[in-house]
């Protein structure tokens, strides 16, 4: 699903709204109007009916972003940032940057949306009778609001992703098991059976002559059954990051000069594109012994002809202040890394601390999705190099991010 329109900001978190929102918001501006065309009978015009069935629509949809906002506020109370809130097809997603660190927190972000529609419902359905006396017509709203924020709340908490039943689910059992990752597979089970019971009873319903409900059921056991593959894939792609060492990922994406080298050697490397791509790194050993790293900037600052005389060593940089990572570390800690600002690239070191290769995003994707019996065309990777991203945009840096956050909490990496 896109991004879609940005509205505006509400507590800094952009509203957007996706084009198959229109949709939905004609088709229930639609089912209000019948409604309300026999709830209603004789007592309002039909301009008046097609107007309060739109502003039903658009205030349901409004609900909607309150169920949204309650879990986005919630969300950034634990210290979480929200990315979006966005209203599609199906309602509305709050799309946040990471989960909670712990399961407490999760378990509070997953019951705020339906306790925020649960006291919407409330005070709507007690608000009914007194808006009635004012007019009937916005009795009938109030009563037609109030019922379907208890629906959304009830319906939101079904025990299966991706509903937010199914996040209190993953939380609780997190909570008593101590794993994020059985919790997850647990309520993506749950979500899993309660999707395929929608499609075959949405699917019974169309036989038997089912109107638009059946195929609405329909799309939300199929919309529920990717979600619970995703999760799922979260979990083999979580594992992938576990499993996997930073050496299985690492290439050699520098080349070796001798200090005694002069800047002209230096210069005739970087010109010679068939032996080092422009962004390679150059380090510099004496020897066999490492001493450091040499960027272009001599080239730049020097005039040429004193590149002859002057030595690669004497313009030299630590090796320290390059980002590495231990060829033994887990890839997921590669990941968290390279999500650093400004670093696209990782010196490997060995056991002994000394330089074996480089590791950027596109090699560490290309050897997770081969664990995952994916392969991407090489033209994909280099283009993914040359934009220093990972390809297809993997979200592999906010995966790893979790992982960090679940091995700082004190649940083992597993």
């Amino acid at each position: 699903m896109g991004e879609g329109w940005m509205l505006f900001k509400i507590r800094g978190i952009p509203l957007r709204i996706h084009p198959s929102w229109f949709i939905v918001l004609g088709l229930a501006t639609a089912g209000f109007q019948q409604q309300y065309s026999v709830s209603l009978l004789g007592r309002a015009s039909p301009v008046a009916l097609w107007l309060l069935a739109c502003t039903t629509a658009v205030l349901l949809f409004v609900s909607v972003l309150l169920h949204e906002l309650g879990h986005s506020l919630v969300a950034i109370a634990h210290g979480v940032k929200v990315r979006s809130i966005t209203l599609f097809l199906l309602g509305g997603v709050a799309t946040v940057e990471r989960e909670c660190s712990t399961a407490i927190g999760a378990l509070q972000v997953a019951a705020a949306g339906p306790i925020v529609s649960l006291i919407l419902a409330g005070l709507l359905l007690a608000g009914a009778h007194p808006a009635a006396h004012l007019s009937p017509l916005l009795g009938e709203m109030v009563t037609q609001l109030g019922v379907l924020n208890l629906v959304l709340a009830l319906f939101n908490l079904l025990p299966g992703l991706p509903l937010d039943g199914g996040l209190i689910v993953k939380a609780l059992v997190w909570q008593f098991t101590g794993s994020q990752r059985r919790g997850i597979q647990v309520a993506a089970a749950s979500g899993r059976f309660l999707s395929l019971m929608a499609v075959g009873m949405g699917t019974l319903l169309v036989l038997r002559g089912g109107g638009f409900g059946a195929f609405w059921l329909i799309l939300l056991g199929w919309f529920g059954l990717g979600a619970s593959r995703n999760q799922l894939q979260l979990l083999s792609l979580q594992q992938a990051l576990r499993d996997l060492k930073v050496s299985e990922a690492a290439r050699r994406r520098f080349r070796v000069l001798e200090s005694t080298c002069s800047l002209r050697d230096l210069s005739q490397l970087r010109r010679n594109e068939e032996t080092i791509q422009p962004a390679d790194w150059v380090l510099i050993c004496e020897q066999g012994r490492w001493q450091g790293v040499i960027s272009d900037d001599p080239l730049q600052s020097l005039p040429v002809q004193r590149w002859d005389r002057e030595r690669v060593g004497d313009h030299l940089q630590p090796l320290s202040t390059l980002p590495s990572i231990r060829e033994d570390a887990p890839l997921w800690q590669a990941a968290v890394q390279l999500d650093e600002p400004g670093v696209d690239r990782l010196l490997v070191l060995g056991v002994s601390g000394l330089p074996t290769g480089t590791i950027e995003r596109p090699e560490l994707s290309e050897v997770v999705l081969k664990r995952l019996g994916l392969r991407l065309p090489p033209a994909l990777l280099e283009a993914a190099r040359r934009q220093r991203t990972y390809p297809l945009g993997m979200a592999i840096a906010q995966v790893a991010r979790g992982m960090e956050l679940e091995a700082a909490g004190g649940e083992a990496p597993r």
